[in-house]
């Protein structure tokens, strides 16, 4: 790996990177590696394999509705069982090694059980053990409820064990990575970096040496699983340069990076996908203002993420309109119950829905200053015979809405029409990592 004598690196193992005893024997010695190049690392590990899934399941065979709290409190010994074996590797490889929970290294986050916002990270007690010569390894995806109690950010612990979402394990290290001022963070995964699409759907697909921050952003909301989107705002934010490599060959990978730093980019980078979305359309909404604003306003205090949104003006004053949006596939129940209250309120005709829809995005930062992007886009899905539901876009990025059953045609009849698969690659694992799709 390499670097200058007292840099700080700090480096995420994901689930897949983890999965079993070999793995972690690996990760520990690629964690030596960098203390024995000068380094003070900082190693944030995701729970082995399937583990996450597994307790969920747990959950469900006892509860239909588990409580929020709980799941918390049972889902955080995941990362916490991942890095306790891989301390016990890296003092057997003759190095100090301490493990630490979330709460102990300092994550605090806000209360929100299971999805979880970090509002600040206390890196005084990683900062001693680095002090000390050790090596740390931080359990991902999990912190300390607190309360904000001022306009100012001033906060009152809680102590109630949080997580952070699926993924939330990036999160963890960019956050450490920019409360530790470090020069590196690097997102460990079992492919070998950012593709211009999915290698299992496109075999051709290329991988990317640079990204900025802005394409990376677009990417990881359009259902490219490398990383986190959150991680991605953090980095951004914060200024964190991110490096997203294999755990299991020592190639570069992909680098994360200001805008200033890449250059020029190319028309389309890159094709992304997700089939993780459900459609939900409310129709005879009440022509009077402020109709969207409830209904939206409902979704948020429920935690609910709105996408694509879509409201058909009405065809003379007084009578009704109709509003369609997307929202992740899992967030499908607690979108209905939240709606529910509003039906005979508002005098919404009905709320319709459909759980078995994808979403197809072309990225690329030289969008900006090439026109016809979209019109190549549409007229693509055209001629492949692909009906586009929803439509929605930004500088960067054009995102459609489509079936489920036909994101892979999609995405390969988009990835050729751009011509973004000219390199071959080798092969990667094909497996995800944290239990998500880890390639665009």
């Amino acid at each position: 790996m390499g670097g200058p004598a007292s840099q700080t690196v700090v480096m995420k193992f994901g689930g897949t990177s983890v999965a079993d005893a070999d793995r972690i024997r690996n990760a520990a010695k690629r964690i030596v590696s960098a203390k024995e190049d000068g380094n003070r690392v900082v190693a944030v590990l995701s729970a082995r394999g399937k583990t996450t899934d597994e307790l969920i399941s747990l959950a469900y065979e006892v509860s239909d509705q588990p409580h929020p709290r709980e799941m918390d409190m049972m889902l955080s010994t995941g990362e916490r069982i991942s890095c306790a074996l891989a301390a016990m590797v890296i003092n057997d490889l003759g190095h100090e090694a301490e493990s630490l929970t979330g709460s102990q290294a300092g994550i605090v986050t806000d209360t929100s059980h299971t999805k979880a916002r970090i509002i600040d990270v206390r890196t005084e007690r990683i900062e001693r053990v680095l002090d000390e010569g050790k090596i740390v390894l931080v359990a991902g995806f999990q912190g300390t409820s607190a309360s904000i109690r001022s306009d100012d950010g001033e906060y009152e612990l809680h102590g109630n064990v949080t997580t952070l979402g699926r993924g939330g394990s990036d999160t963890t290290a960019v956050a450490i990575a920019a409360a530790l001022g470090a020069d590196v963070c690097e997102i460990y995964t079992d492919v070998g970096g950012v593709y211009s699409a999915d290698p299992r759907l496109v075999p051709e697909a290329t991988k990317l040496p640079i990204l900025s921050f802005e394409e990376m952003l677009e990417m990881s909301a359009s259902g490219a699983g490398v990383l986190q989107l959150r991680s991605v705002e953090y980095a951004r934010n914060h200024g964190v340069r991110i490096h997203c490599r294999s755990s299991f060959d020592d190639g570069p990978g992909t680098f994360v990076l200001t805008e200033d730093e890449t250059m020029e980019r190319p028309l389309v980078t890159a094709v992304t996908h997700s089939t993780d979305d459900a459609r939900i359309t409310l129709t005879q909404l009440p022509d009077r203002p402020g109709v969207a604003g409830r209904v939206l306003t409902a979704l948020a205090a429920a935690n609910v993420n709105v996408d694509m949104i879509i409201q058909n003006e009405p065809e003379s004053e007084g009578h009704s309109a109709d509003m369609s949006f997307t929202v992740p596939r899992d967030d499908l129940h607690a979108a209905r119950a939240a709606l529910e209250p509003l039906i005979a309120e508002l005098g919404i005709g009905e709320v319709a829905t459909d759980p078995k829809m994808g979403k197809v995005s072309l990225v690329g930062a030289g969008m900006r200053t090439h026109p016809g992007v979209a019109a190549k886009t549409f007229s693509v899905l055209g001629d492949a015979d692909i009906n586009i539901e929803m439509i929605s876009t930004s500088p960067i990025k054009i995102s459609c809405v489509v079936h489920e059953d036909d994101v892979p045609t999609a995405v390969r009849e988009l990835h050729r029409a751009f011509e973004l698969g000219e390199d071959s690659i080798r092969r990667e694992d094909p497996r995800g990592d944290d239990h998500r799709p880890r390639a665009a």
